[in-house]
């Protein structure tokens, strides 16, 4: 059952998936009827889940769900990540690497795999105080304080002198 994201509470379980590019608008408005017409769907054991998500930035999908009514199961989450896999498919872009880096490079938002983030680390051309997206937070409330923080605050901070 889709809701609103705002009204999820912040126990919420989110799901962040990055794009490896800026998403066009009409792949936003894509992928935003999508995963609607997929969260009214999305059930575990026949049990509607209570879900809403946000597109951030043209680059984030985050889809977060209301854990008190009825959590994800294991076929309930593989069908979610076979969701996002026909969105990559369709679009072409990766959204499942989990071994790539978003971060601000000045106003504008870089996406580098790791290896090249630990570089540009080692080079100093990334600082503690470079901000970058922590995909792995786990509730609505750690998205919204901790999402967007200096790499010194993230798992980032190990890459940094």
């Amino acid at each position: 059952m889709l809701v609103d994201f705002e009204t999820l509470p912040n126990e919420s379980r989110v799901w962040i998936y990055q794009s490896n590019r800026k998403l066009s608008d009409e792949e936003v408005a894509y992928i935003d009827a999508k995963t609607r017409h997929f969260l009214n769907e999305w059930t575990a054991h026949g049990a509607n889940l209570e879900a809403g998500f946000e597109i951030k930035y043209n680059r984030f999908i985050v889809i977060g769900l209301n854990q008190e009514n009825a959590s994800a199961s294991g076929c309930s989450i593989d069908a979610s990540v076979h969701f996002i896999q026909s969105l990559e498919n369709k679009i072409g872009v990766d959204l499942l690497d989990k071994m790539n880096v978003t971060f601000y490079n000045g106003e504008f938002i870089a996406y580098k795999p790791l290896s090249e983030f630990k570089k540009m680390a080692k080079n100093r051309s990334v600082s503690k105080n470079t901000v970058v997206f922590n995909n792995l937070v786990n509730s609505k409330a750690e998205y919204l304080e901790h999402w967007e923080v200096p790499a010194k605050d993230s798992w980032h901070s190990r890459f940094l002198a």
